[in-house]
Parts: structure tokens; C-alpha cells; sequence
């Protein structure tokens, strides 16, 4: 199957299957929640740093919240902060099992069900395929060069600069592993036989110019929407809090930020939500096709038989079942 031709079937795939994308919104929301957290602390951070010139430490939301409201509700504020926290970590890996199973039954004309099982089923060595590459992840190396940078004294930059080379040899790592996680759902080949599928079928087909444009075409399609995911939503809702709280009152103003940002949010999930759908059922159409040709390495399985038959001068090798028919 030719790329264009995959890319139609996955993005019919994408508009047909309603469940699919029940799936999808619901880890582009997760996806989307923990991003804006992540990158609204780092805001806070840079301007408590730069121009407060005192920047906050770890648990300082923790310590407000403790200090300003009511003990009962700043324990439960705190609790379902960490609770959320939790599923945003875990909940990635279930969707994934279930939007990749989901697909490949969708793509081969079987009933689309059984979201639930395929998550569960392969949720812990999705899990363990993500938590090798957790480093690949933009928003936890910036994380994670911010407490390095705060807490780490003189060996905070040196540290930076070593998460920044992690990060590189993870996304060359990502790209060769492209096709493990369908191995593990679709063939359940387990993480070192996906690791090697996924491999080798990159490096045997990484030569077809065509296939390594499709390979480009998805990669820019999911930076681009990373880093809409990532800067542009909280950035939103982050100006929307600062330009509320310069004519209302703190209380109003955090509230009305509050609304408008789970709006905005919704709808941006419900966008990202075909973008993701669209982008892992092309992966999964395309191990599904290159998953069923015969490896390059291979001159004669085990159960095929080969007989020399001379016409003439001319001597060729005729497969027995080809002779046969």
C-alpha cells in the first residue's frame, strides 16, 4: 500500500470510529491537563525568579493553599491535584493499548470493541516501552533541567546539558522503536520482541524514500502538535489571568481563568483528539503492511522448498507450491 493510500485509510478510519475517538479525547485531555501544569509552574518559576527575584521553592503552591484556606479543603485540593497527577502519568499508556487494538481491528474489517480489555492487557509493557524513553518527552526535560538548575548548584548546569544529550539519543531511540508498541498490542511479540521488530523494520525498509517520507510526515505533524499543545493553551490561559486580574478582584479573576481554561482546553483536547487518533492509526496501517512482508534477511523459510528446473541453457529456481498450481 502506497503512503498517500495509508494516510486516506487511517484519517477515514479516524472519522468513521466514534470509540476511537472517545479514546483519543480522553488522553488528549489527560495529555493536554498535565502539559498546561507543567508548563504553568515553569511560567511561575521564570517570574518569580526574574522578576520577583525570589523564586519559589518545590511545594509552594502546597504551602498557600495550607496557609490560605480552610485546613479540610486545602487537604482535599492538594489530594485531588496529586490524584489527577497520577491517571495523567498511568492513563496514556491504557489509551494507547486501546487505540492501537481499536484501529487494527477497524483497518481488518473485525468488530470495533473490547477498548478496555486491549488497554489492560497491554498496559505494563506499554508502560515499560514509555518509561525507557521518558526522557524523549520535551516537557519532562524541561522539567527536570529546571530542579537541576535550582537545586543543583554548581552542578545544576552541567546536569542540563546532560538531560539535553538524554533527550537526543531518546528521540533517535524513539524513531527506531516507532513500531514496537503495535508489535506488543497487535502481535503480543512482549518489549524485547517489539524492540527488535520495530527495529528491524525500520532499517530494512528506511532506504524506500517514499516510506521515509510518510516516517517525516507523521513526526512533523506531532511536533507541530506538541508544541501548540504545549505553549500556545496555557500561554492562553495564563494572559487571560493577568489580564483579568488587573480590573477584578483576585478571587473573581482566578475563577473566570479557571472556567475559560477548562473550556479552552476541552476544545483544544477535541482538535488533538483526531490529530492523535490520526497519527497512531497511521502507524499501526503501516506495521500492519510492512509487517506482512517477507523479512529481507530471509532467502528461504523453513517451509518453503525450492527445486532447480533447466530450460535449455537457462536453469531457475521454482518454488514447489508455484510448480504445483
Amino acid at each position: 500500500m502506497k503512503p498517500r493510500d495509508i494516510i486516506a485509510k487511517a484519517w477515514a478510519i479516524t472519522k468513521k470510529e466514534r470509540i476511537l475517538r472517545k479514546w483519543g479525547f480522553a488522553d488528549a485531555l489527560l495529555h493536554t491537563l498535565l502539559n498546561a501544569k507543567l508548563f504553568l509552574f515553569q511560567a511561575w518559576l521564570i517570574y518569580s525568579y526574574f522578576i520577583l527575584e525570589n523564586p519559589i521553592g518545590f511545594f509552594t503552591i502546597e504551602r498557600t493553599l495550607l496557609e490560605n484556606l480552610p485546613l479540610w479543603l486545602a487537604i482535599s485540593i492538594i489530594t485531588f491535584f496529586f490524584a489527577l497527577l497520577f491517571i495523567e502519568w498511568l492513563f496514556p499508556n491504557l489509551a494507547k493499548g486501546a487505540i492501537i487494538g481499536l484501529a487494527a481491528k477497524s483497518y481488518r474489517k473485525e468488530e470495533v470493541k473490547g477498548g478496555l480489555v486491549l488497554g489492560i492487557y497491554n498496559f505494563f509493557p506499554l508502560f515499560a516501552l514509555h518509561e525507557i524513553l521518558f526522557l524523549s518527552s520535551v516537557t519532562t526535560v524541561i522539567t527536570l533541567c529546571s530542579l537541576m538548575l535550582r537545586y543543583g548548584a554548581g552542578a545544576g548546569p552541567i546536569g542540563a546539558i546532560l538531560l539535553v544529550t538524554a533527550w537526543l539519543i531518546s528521540n533517535v531511540f524513539e524513531f527506531f522503536w516507532i513500531f514496537s508498541e503495535e508489535a506488543v498490542v497487535i502481535k503480543k511479540t512482549g518489549i524485547r520482541g517489539g524492540i527488535h521488530q520495530s527495529f528491524k523494520l525500520v532499517i530494512s525498509y528506511l532506504g524506500h524514500v517514499v516510506f521515509l517520507m510518510l516516517l517525516l510526515f507523521v513526526i512533523i505533524l506531532r511536533i507541530v502538535a506538541n508544541l501548540f499543545m504545549v505553549i500556545l493553551i496555557p500561554g492562553l490561559v495564563l494572559g487571560l489571568g493577568f489580564l483579568l486580574a488587573t480590573f477584578l478582584p483576585p478571587a473573581v479573576s482566578y475563577s473566570i481563568t479557571t472556567v475559560l481554561g477548562l473550556i479552552i482546553i476541552g476544545f483544544a483536547s477535541y482538535f488533538f483528539a483526531y490529530l492523535e487518533i490520526f497519527r497512531q492509526t497511521v502507524w499501526t496501517i503501516t506495521y500492519i503492511e510492512l509487517s506482512a512482508l517477507k523479512d529481507l534477511d530471509i532467502i528461504e523459510a523453513e517451509d518453503e522448498k525450492y527445486i532447480k528446473i533447466v530450460e535449455g541453457e537457462e536453469e531457475k529456481y521454482v518454488k514447489v507450491d508455484s510448480l504445483q498450481k
